[in-house]
Parts: C-alpha cells; structure tokens; sequence
C-alpha cells in the first residue's frame, strides 16, 4: 500500500516543481544569432546595439568612418566622430576649417573668432580703427571705440582742445560742460566771473546758484541779504534762512496765530 502511495506522489512531485519553476521571474535572452556582427546585447532591455566606433544601418553595424580633421569620440550615440579644434561641422559631413580674417584670432572653443584690439569687426573681415590725434583706444566691447586725451573732446571724428576760460579748470566730466569755474567765480556762457558776496553772506560752491548763501538770520534779496524779522510767537527753521510758526500757532498774514 505504501509503495502505491510513493508511485501516485512522485508524479504529483514532479508536478509541483515544474510549476514553481514556471512562477519564478524569467530573464530576457538575446538570441546570439539575431546579433549582427559587431553588435552586442543591450545593457538594459531587449534588442541588441552597435559597439562604439559602429552605426546601425537597418539589421547591421557599419563601421563609424571619421573625415579628414576630425576625430572618433568612442560614444554610441551622435556622428561618433567630432571636428578637431579649428574646424567646424559642415552639411555634408565634413569639417572646414574656421576661416580666421587678418586681425583676428581663433576663439578657445576652436570654432569662432574675434578681432583684435585696434580693430572691428565688419562683416566677415576686422578693419583697423582709425584714431585721430590727441584720442586713444578704451578697450570696450560695446559704445565708443575711442575716446580723446584729457583736455580734448570728441567732435565727429576728430579730438578739439577744450577751450577753459580764465580761472576755470577742466572737471573731468563726459556730460555737459567739460570745466568749471575756480572757488569765488561763476560761470556765465563762456567766461567765469567774479562772484561779489554782499554783506552778511558766505560763499557756496554749489554748482548752481549766485555762489553764495545769507548767513544764519538774514534772507536773499535781490543781490543782498537783509535782516529777517522774526514775528512773536515764531523762530527761525532749520536753514535758517526763513522762519516759522512756534507749535499750536499757524501763519496768517506775516504773523503767527493761535490755532483755535
């Protein structure tokens, strides 16, 4: 009776593992033959790929041919080739060489260039800048190319000597006029003129104005400084130039009123 047992559990067995071995995970297989030459099984996923100096070509790997100044970059991806330094890509698969215009240099990347210093960049060429006499070079890469010496300023293409009247002096500005007048003057159109300060004023070298201000307590009149009459109940403001209403006061008619 046992050994009927034994006979009958043995298929059953067998049974058992082969369905466990049906439920275990089952990994992709390349079929070598469908492997071109050349080729080899992907990394990741099904299918196949071409070794690194190959390029698929429908069901087979044809070798990466390189053109003249160019070398293979070993990637599996791209031409797998790039163009030497100096040469650029072209349509037809080829590398060309930058051409660099006299006065020029090739760019670190190897495919551009860019004009020396004293030149400019006109189409396809560098021309030489033309400085004038009395100008110099800035070295910008944007706005003027060149700019005038100290005491010249710039008219059309040329540097003109500024001309600074008597008891002015140049101020180094690039906007507006190129001078200014020497402490106690003033400038009028072309010339600088002796500032007169009245009685009981001070100079001020502000750029604008007379060139003088009213001492503390006096007020501007015309062309001097008169006495100002502080009212009851007011002081002087803080330029003390002027006055004002003491607090809880306002102003009315030259005087200080009590607010109501």
């Amino acid at each position: 009776m046992s050994r009927d047992i034994a006979a009958l559990a043995k298929p059953l067995l067998f049974a058992l593992i082969a369905a466990l071995a049906g439920a275990a995970p089952a990994y992709a297989q390349v079929d070598d033959d469908t492997i071109p030459e050349n080729a080899q099984p992907r990394s990741f996923g099904g299918g196949w790929e071409c070794l690194s100096t190959f390029r698929r070509d429908g069901g087979a790997c044809l070798p990466v041919v390189v053109p003249e100044n160019a070398f293979p970059t070993n990637r599996t991806y791209g031409n797998g080739w790039e163009c030497s330094h100096g040469y650029r890509e072209t349509a037809d698969a080829t590398c060309a060489a930058v051409h660099v215009p006299q006065g020029a240099y090739l760019d670190p990347s190897g495919l551009s260039w860019t004009c020396v210093r004293g030149f400019r960049e006109v189409d396809d060429t560098c021309q030489a800048i033309v400085l004038p006499a009395n100008g110099y070079l800035t070295g910008n890469s944007f706005g003027a190319e060149w700019t005038c010496d100290r005491g010249f300023e710039r008219i059309s293409e040329l540097c003109a000597a500024i001309a600074v009247p008597e008891n002015g002096y140049l101020n180094g500005s690039n906007h507006g006029r190129p001078w200014d007048c020497e402490r106690g003057y003033v400038a009028q159109r072309d010339t600088c003129v002796e500032i007169a300060v009245p009685e009981n004023a001070y100079f001020d070298d502000a750029r604008y104005g007379p060139g003088w201000r009213c001492e503390r307590g006096f007020a501007a009149s015309d062309n001097a400084c008169t006495l100002i009459e502080v009212p009851a109940n007011a002081h002087l403001n803080r330029s003390g130039n002027g006055w004002e209403c003491n607090r809880n006061f306002h102003r009315a008619s030259g005087r200080c009123a009590l607010n109501e």
